[in-house]
């Protein structure tokens, strides 16, 4: 199979679709891998490294996607890629398509391509195996952002996060309880905060609890919502319904009546976001304010860590690209969490969220 890994074209993108060593696997099998120059710099992966492992060097996007039956890249392709796609072809990306205008829906269904989407590749207990990885990097990330925006120099209110002797921490609230809520949770805790997790899903937070952390947790409804972001230094949105928009749960009214200067972390941005007054942002101008509340909402917030994602993507993705290779793309649909992924095929919508319109 003709596969090709071109070079992310999304702002602050770090990420490659696969490191050298799984290239060399690839390679190894006779299949033949073509890298844009540059791919993997950004991860750390040099243009050496990926001849070594057997692959070819071309020297554009276009000519990757010219080759390629089967192209894997991590960000959704850009309009520019997308005029590149050929008909027929396959792509592995984290696609979104909920949270993506309708018109790369069209096209993708036009020229009969087949996407395969990582963040809807689920197996048979409701788990993400693929999203999971990025999940845990944006969960503990989010401590992070959030500590230094909550600095003075940074325009926040000056408070930090675990407090000291004679000095309350932070209240951090995290809507959801899913893996990015929980490595969000158990990040800010790790730093002394007093954290109150949300979710309607009641097992999620006697799982939560039973890891031995002290958070608070309460029933997500508009009520428990409303009363917790209130008196939030930190917000963290974490709330995902695999292929659809991420439903709204802080409404623009509850922002309004935030502390000022405090924090907003939308991770649920790729989808759509979870709060009213998010919008999408990027690394380098990662910030907002709406009624003088700070808000963080870059979609790709583990682009910057290129080297530890990729690594951690490729291991993710590893065992479906092997499906697709050896098996072919008809058979590697029937594979029950791969074929969840594949959104759309043969100039069909196969994904049931987007069937039903939730875009």
């Amino acid at each position: 199979m003709n596969i090709g890994i071109p070079r992310e074209r999304r702002p602050d993108e770090s990420r490659v679709g696969l490191t050298p060593w799984r290239v060399e696997t690839l390679s190894a099998a006779g299949h033949h891998c073509y890298v844009e120059q540059g791919a993997g710099l950004g991860a750390g992966f040099s243009d050496e490294s990926y001849t070594r492992a057997g692959a070819s060097m071309v020297y554009s996007g276009e000519e990757v996607y010219g080759r390629a039956d089967l192209v894997v890249k991590v960000g959704r392709p850009t309009n520019e890629e997308m005029n590149w796609l050929r008909s027929g072809q396959t792509v592995m990306a984290f696609w979104h398509l909920a949270a993506a205008h309708p018109a790369k829906l069209d096209l993708l269904l036009r020229r009969h391509i087949t996407s395969i989407a990582y963040e809807m590749i689920q197996n048979d207990d409701g788990s993400l195996p693929v999203l999971r990885s990025m999940s845990q990097i944006a969960g503990r990330m989010s401590a992070h952002v959030a500590a230094g925006l909550l600095q003075n120099d940074r325009g926040g209110k000056g408070v930090l996060l675990g407090g000291l002797p004679g000095v309350a921490p932070a209240e951090v609230v995290v809507l959801g309880a899913g893996v990015v809520g929980t490595h969000a949770a158990r990040a800010f805790a790790g730093l002394g905060a007093t954290v109150y997790v949300l979710d309607k899903d009641v097992k999620r937070l006697e799982r939560l609890t039973e890891q031995g952390n002290r958070f608070i947790t309460l029933f997500s409804h508009p009520h428990n919502i409303e009363k917790v972001v209130h008196f939030a230094d930190v917000v963290v949105g974490a709330v995902l319904v695999p292929g659809a928009r991420a439903p709204v749960l802080v409404t623009r009214d509850m922002v309004r009546k935030m502390r000022r200067r405090s924090v907003i972390v939308d991770i649920a941005i790729d989808q759509g976001g979870c709060i009213e007054t998010s919008r999408p942002t990027t690394h380098q101008s990662p910030t907002f304010l709406v009624d003088d509340v700070i808000h963080y909402c870059v979609p790709n917030m583990a682009g910057v860590l290129g080297r530890t994602a990729t690594h951690a993507l490729t291991n993710a993705t590893a065992p479906y690209i092997q499906v697709m290779v050896e098996q072919g793309l008809e058979a590697a649909m029937n594979e029950p969490a791969l074929g969840r992924g594949v959104v759309t095929h043969a100039g069909q919508i196969t994904a049931t969220a987007l069937s039903r319109g939730e875009l």
